[in-house]
């Protein structure tokens, strides 16, 4: 077994975000609908500003975390590129799993009722046994009658 001194310090490296992350994290808002990092405009009024001040949140040591924090205080919840994960953005999560997982038991019981449909026995299987001849002649004659009534 290994024993540390105690006077031996653990620390827990910490990685620092990159820029590109953070730059991926918020959304530019000159109106492109893009984040920082893939906005495209050419001397774009919001996307340069904020690269420089990604930057300087860099230089202070801060964590990923605390930046966006920082952003979200600044600009509000809007420019981070994903919704939190805490209050009503929960539901941003949550619907489209919901949503299909309705939509496939929705699937799974439509089909099984249609199942259910085609099962049934059909009218020319209903396991009876056709008529004989004598009860043939007899469905004939009155066949024949009711048409006869029905003619005159």
């Amino acid at each position: 077994m290994l024993a540390l001194p105690s006077s031996v310090a653990v620390s827990v490296a910490v990685a620092e975000p990159s820029f590109r992350e953070l730059e991926g994290s918020l959304t530019c808002q000159c109106g492109c609908g893009l984040t920082v990092q893939t906005c495209n405009h050419l001397q774009c009024p919001s996307a340069i500003p904020l690269r420089q001040e990604i930057r300087s949140e860099m230089a202070l040591g801060k964590t990923k975390e605390v930046i966006l924090d920082h952003f979200a205080e600044k600009y509000g919840e809007k420019i981070l590129s994903s919704p939190t994960t805490t209050g009503f953005n929960l539901t941003a999560w949550v619907m489209p799993f919901l949503i299909v997982g309705l939509g496939t038991l929705f699937v799974l019981f439509t089909l099984l009722r249609w199942r259910k449909r085609t099962d049934l026995p059909s009218p020319t299987n209903t396991g009876a046994t056709p008529p004989s001849g004598a009860d043939m002649s007899e469905h004939k004659k009155t066949l024949e009658r009711e048409l006869e009534n029905f003619e005159s």
